[in-house]
């Protein structure tokens, strides 16, 4: 049950030495893919990191958490705002089956675009729908047996830190502008399993019916 994952994950940053297996990689990016995506504009790239020197720039740029360079893999989980521009998002509408007409209105519309209202808006939506595609990726680590962090402190245009860590990163990956380094997933097996222990707030504080 999806249920049991989500009580047992955890964020485990110590891995051992056994490596992931490309078909178990692959079913994690799978579930990445194949997360929901609001309007189906899938504003997402995955790159996949395995070069040590890499992970040293990830892992300078993430304020030298030990995770990240210790990792078997790391995943950089990057906001595409040019996903939203009227040709590639159009392009996918299209493949939906939708009319011309539609298309148009769907990528004019300010409602449904954010990039129509500045490239902010569009960040913010961008970094909404990628937070889905890890969501999944965790659960699928999981469910293989795979321990996993998701890392959001670093140096981007989030965080405005560490402007030179944040560009060679950007150069070291082949990002452009309009390509934003927003989370690293980290995964490894755990080198000392345990059972999860989870502190979240009770149900009474964070539920409520019709309203607050």
């Amino acid at each position: 049950m999806v249920l049991n994952a989500i009580k047992s994950r955890q964020s485990v940053r110590k891995y051992s030495d056994k490596p992931i297996s490309d078909e178990v990689l692959n079913n994690i990016l799978e579930a990445g893919r194949l997360a929901p995506s609001w309007v189906n504009v899938q504003p997402w790239k995955f790159i996949v990191v395995k070069s040590q020197t890499t992970k040293d720039l990830l892992a300078e740029a993430a304020g030298r958490q030990a995770q990240v360079k210790n990792a078997q893999i790391v995943i950089c989980c990057i906001a595409d705002l040019d996903d939203w521009s009227k040709t590639k998002f159009g392009k996918v509408l299209a493949q939906k089956g939708l009319d011309e007409a539609t298309c148009e209105n769907i990528v004019s519309s300010n409602l449904l675009n954010p990039s129509n209202l500045g490239e902010y808006e569009a960040l913010l939506r961008s970094v909404e729908q990628l937070t889905y595609a890890v969501s999944y990726m965790t659960l699928e680590a999981e469910e293989q047996g795979v321990g996993c962090c998701i890392v959001g402190a670093m140096a981007n245009e989030l965080t405005k830190s560490n402007s030179d860590a944040a560009q060679k990163i950007k150069d070291s990956l082949g990002l452009n502008n309009k390509q934003v380094l927003v989370e690293l997933l980290t995964l490894g097996y755990d080198a000392n399993p345990k059972p999860a222990k989870k502190f979240r707030k009770e149900a009474k504080d964070i539920i409520f019916y019709e309203k607050i």
